[in-house]
């Protein structure tokens, strides 16, 4: 790490300042009602929303041949057909994506703590929102959740030629700011993206958010830092700040 102190801070957005994981649940316990309910589905309702999160777990998206919609649809019509068997039924899986996304997209919020944090941290650095993902799924959830005041840029990976952890997404992101990759720190909740990306730009430091005490693989590439909540980000910046001065 550098002798200069921290100018930017660059942050994750999913599962690190919203919680999507929690509102994606919530969203497929609403299909399963709408399943159970106006459906009679059984226990196949809860198989078909297990089987509908690993096929978004494990999901390669193109632009080039087809929508998110769409791609999104598909995963409920298989996951239907493979729980049910029969015909396709195209209407039944664009009712359960539409009930999962707006559900969804209803809980992602900033929570007042979080919005303090960002605003009393952007009166002392410059703060930009690094996201991986499609464009429309990402915009979606900040729109949702409202951050863009919050922020003096935001960056979508699926905007750009390569995502987190490329360095190129990292140096779009300086150049964005008007600083180097030495004044700047990533803050993040996945090792292989977050983490990863600013070893690989030559940050100032990287901040895993690890909310669950996970035990990463000793393959895992290797955070400067370890933190189980976001909000203990701004005494982490002074302590770094710190160092600087007394190094200084």
């Amino acid at each position: 790490m550098g002798l200069s102190r921290v100018r930017a801070v660059f942050f994750d957005l999913d599962n690190t300042l919203i919680d999507t994981a929690g509102a994606s649940r919530k969203g497929m316990l609403e299909v399963i009602k709408l399943l159970q309910s106006k459906y009679n589905y059984k226990e196949e309702a809860e198989i078909i929303c297990n089987k509908v999160q690993v096929k978004l777990s494990k999901e390669c998206f193109h632009p080039s041949n087809m929508c998110i919609t769409d791609l999104r649809t598909s995963h409920w019509e298989e996951a239907i057909q493979e729980t049910k068997g029969g015909a396709a039924n195209r209407k039944l899986a664009e009712e359960c994506y539409f009930l999962w996304k707006s559900t969804r997209l209803q809980h992602m919020t900033l929570a007042e703590e979080v919005k303090a944090m960002l605003t009393e941290l952007r009166k002392e650095v410059r703060l930009l929102l690094l996201t991986n993902g499609e464009r429309q799924t990402q915009r979606e959830k900040i729109e949702a959740c409202a951050c863009q005041s919050y922020f003096d840029a935001i960056v979508v990976g699926g905007e750009q030629k390569e995502e987190k952890p490329a360095p190129s997404i990292f140096y779009y992101s300086c150049d964005l700011l008007g600083v180097q990759p030495g004044d700047c720190v990533m803050v993040g909740d996945t090792l292989e993206t977050d983490i990863q990306g600013g070893l690989n730009a030559g940050l100032k430091a990287t901040v895993w958010i690890n909310k669950n005490g996970m035990v990463p693989l000793k393959s895992s590439p290797t955070p400067h830092y370890i933190v189980s909540s976001v909000l203990e980000l701004p005494a982490l910046l002074h302590s770094i700040d710190c160092k600087v001065s007394v190094s200084a």
